[in-house]
């Protein structure tokens, strides 16, 4: 086995500089040739004459190049152009932004070409997705892979690469599923599945491969989370001594509903349990997590125990602050604030009492895990928007206690089957219906060419009494810029445009104090118009506020537009969520059109995942995810499934494999880190 971690450098036909270049791709060593699947496939047996296309389909055809040409169009694209040939007509291809195969493709050479046939201007041009220049080699093969390239790499080179690969190395790759487990879930051997998804015998073969390959790296990729979720020690178990429970939900001024009753009991019965809680809890924006998590705490309390709530943000921070000191006013329980931006002395006198027992609930972001920081009995951990934190911040913090429970919390709606792989061993449990008497948030998508008639919409809405967000984005690569974009944007309105009103600037560099009077001061409806960067994203909850205005919306995946929409609709007003966009990309114009056709976060969360992948349906770097070769998250849900069902009967042996394959294929990423 340990043949598969050789460098590919030592192959026949490799050597260094070829060496470099497959490390571009990932590919270090025979193990990770392996796995760098192809990322199309041609059929050869399966192109259609020129005279055969329909405008329209996706179709692959073959052809003799008679002429090539590169262009400009007047907003500056590249646009390269063949004249293909043959036995039965001419057509044009077409690609964009690809001046570099000027350089390649030459008159007389005869291509492959894969794409779709569409109308311009009344003359039908292929639009290229795959091309392959024909050589002689692979004649016979009906289908053939085409691999990622980097530079100083042809597809012959790795095609030729990767049949020594299958021929001299597969033997030695081990098989981690035994014979009775593949034959009871029909599944191919793994020396099946490598050779026929690189060289597929036909479409049932690579249908089998793929199956296989699939189901192998989620299986890793659930043993993988298993052994990093992991948590030692003891547990706790919650048996209430006193009254403060019922009181609470006495002193509630609403009434619960039924999806938050049945969530409540869900987290009390593993509250009550002799094992560790280690729960998720899911609720589009407005269910009401956080009163769910204030209930979960207060059982915590009243059984004698400390509980903590973690938030990735100090303005979130400080809205579940002002949250559990309104729900547990007169109810006697100590409730304290720590964040990055609590003063020094503060710290000692709260670190000092939270050691002593004196504190039963603190509330507070990233330096609740500080190393100086003690419980005296922590019996239940909240982390809130979840997916802000990494594995190791999560555990750090579970850490402080003996064995405290665990409730992790997301606005984010997580498709299923997402959910149970980033998650893996944490039980689900969703609430899926929102308050009554909440409107439906009328969503509009306009051009920035139609910034006069928006203005003149907001200013009525102003003079009604309501209280308007002017979002501007705020991405890592650009945020200086941005920056003065929200600022110029701030002086522009509170100058220029809505002289008459109290406009205010909210972003992530203020200082905490000045962004804890300003929240303040927008919630009390002394600000009526708040311009703000992403970081109101979460955590702000003013029922007057009933416009959400979102510049540069294209720049915004759909779970963060449905995240700030959740910032309006959360009183009795009716609300509006304008996106104000130039989309470039038929994909940003899709989430666009999204948003104004869904209000369920569910639906637009799977959306979201189809469009852009896992690891960007975060924004962040979430770990394993981007290393995903075969397996589509949005697409396989069975196999997700069946993989957390096979991570529980790996015998000791299978284990041995897979820790090392578990150390090579899932490069340790350290721990998610926010935008």
């Amino acid at each position: 086995m340990d043949r598969l971690f050789n460098k590919v450098q030592f192959l026949k036909g490799v050597g260094p500089r070829r060496s470099n270049n497959l490390g571009r791709l990932g590919a270090e060593t025979i193990f990770d040739l392996f796995w760098n699947v192809p990322r199309a496939y041609f059929n050869r047996d399966n192109c259609k004459k020129i005279a055969e296309l329909q405008i329209g389909e996706n179709a692959s055809i073959r052809g003799l190049v008679k002429g090539t040409r590169l262009s400009r169009s007047r907003n500056g694209m590249h646009i390269f152009k063949v004249v293909l040939e043959d036995s039965s007509g001419i057509i044009s291809a077409v690609w964009f932004n690809q001046p570099f195969l000027s350089g390649i493709i030459k008159t007389g050479q005869e291509l492959f070409l894969s794409g779709r046939l569409r109308d311009s201007y009344r003359i039908a041009e292929l639009n290229v997705s795959e091309y392959e220049i024909i050589e002689n080699e692979d004649q016979n093969a009906e289908i053939v892979p085409v691999y990622a390239l980097s530079e100083g790499l042809s597809q012959k080179f790795m095609r030729a690469v990767m049949l020594q690969v299958i021929q001299d190395y597969l033997p030695y790759y081990p098989e981690i599923l035994a014979k009775n487990i593949r034959e009871e879930y029909g599944l191919c051997d793994i020396a099946f599945a490598f050779s026929n998804i690189h060289f597929p015998e036909g479409g049932e073969a690579y249908l089998k491969a793929r199956k296989r390959l699939a189901l192998e790296e989620l299986l890793l990729f659930q043993i993988s989370l298993r052994n990093e979720e992991k948590l030692a020690g003891d547990y706790v178990i919650h048996r209430v001594k006193s009254d403060l429970l019922k009181d609470l939900q006495n002193m509630l001024p609403f009434e619960l509903t039924d999806a938050q009753r049945r969530v409540l009991q869900e987290i009390y019965r593993d509250m009550e349990a002799p094992y560790n809680m280690n729960r998720l809890l899911q609720g589009d924006v407005g269910s009401g997590k956080t009163v769910v998590a204030a209930m979960a705490m207060a059982r915590a309390v009243a059984s004698g125990f400390q509980a903590g709530i973690m938030a990735p943000t100090e303005i979130l921070a400080e809205q579940h602050y002002l949250a559990m000191q309104s729900l547990f006013s007169g109810s006697g329980v100590v409730i304290a604030r720590l964040t990055g931006g609590t003063p020094a002395a503060e710290r000692r006198m709260i670190t000092q009492a939270l050691a002593r027992g004196e504190i039963d609930l603190i509330v507070g972001t990233h330096a609740l895990i500080q190393d100086e920081l003690l419980f005296k009995d922590l019996g239940l951990v909240v982390i809130d928007e979840q997916h802000r934190f990494g594995v190791k911040q999560r555990a750090l913090l579970a850490a402080k206690g003996k064995a405290p429970d665990v409730l992790v919390m997301t606005a984010t709606p997580i498709p299923r089957t997402l959910a149970l792989t980033v998650y893996g061993e944490l039980e689900i449990s969703v609430i899926d219906e929102l308050p009554p008497g909440r409107k439906m948030v009328k969503t509009r998508f306009t051009r920035p060419s139609a910034k006069n008639k928006l203005y003149s919409f907001m200013r009525r809405e102003l003079e009604k009494g309501s209280q308007v967000y002017v979002v501007c984005p705020l991405v890592e690569e650009s945020e200086k810029q941005d920056l003065q974009a929200a600022v110029s944007l701030y002086e522009e309105l509170k100058s220029g445009i809505f002289p008459g009103f109290v406009v205010g600037l909210l972003h992530g560099r203020m200082k905490s104090k000045d962004k804890e009077i300003l929240m303040k001061e927008f919630k009390e409806g002394r600000i009526q118009l708040l311009v703000s960067t992403t970081v109101i994203e979460v955590g702000m909850d003013v029922p007057n506020a009933s416009v959400m205005i979102i510049e540069h919306a294209d720049r915004f995946g759909l779970s963060q537009l449905h995240q700030l929409r959740g910032r309006v609709g959360r009183g009795t007003r009716q609300s509006y969520c304008i996106m104000v966009a130039e989309p470039k990309t038929e994909e940003a114009l899709k989430r666009l059109k999204a948003m104004e056709n869904s209000n369920d976060g569910f639906e637009l969360a799977q959306m979201d995942l189809l469009i852009r992948g896992p690891g960007d349906f975060w924004g962040v770097k979430q770990h394993g995810l981007k290393e995903l070769k075969v397996a589509n998250l949005a697409k396989d849900q069975k196999l997700i499934e069946l993989s957390r069902e096979l991570a529980k009967k790996l015998n000791t042996q299978d284990m041995e494999f897979c820790e090392l394959y578990i150390e090579k294929k899932f490069k340790k990423t350290e721990d998610i880190a926010p935008n």
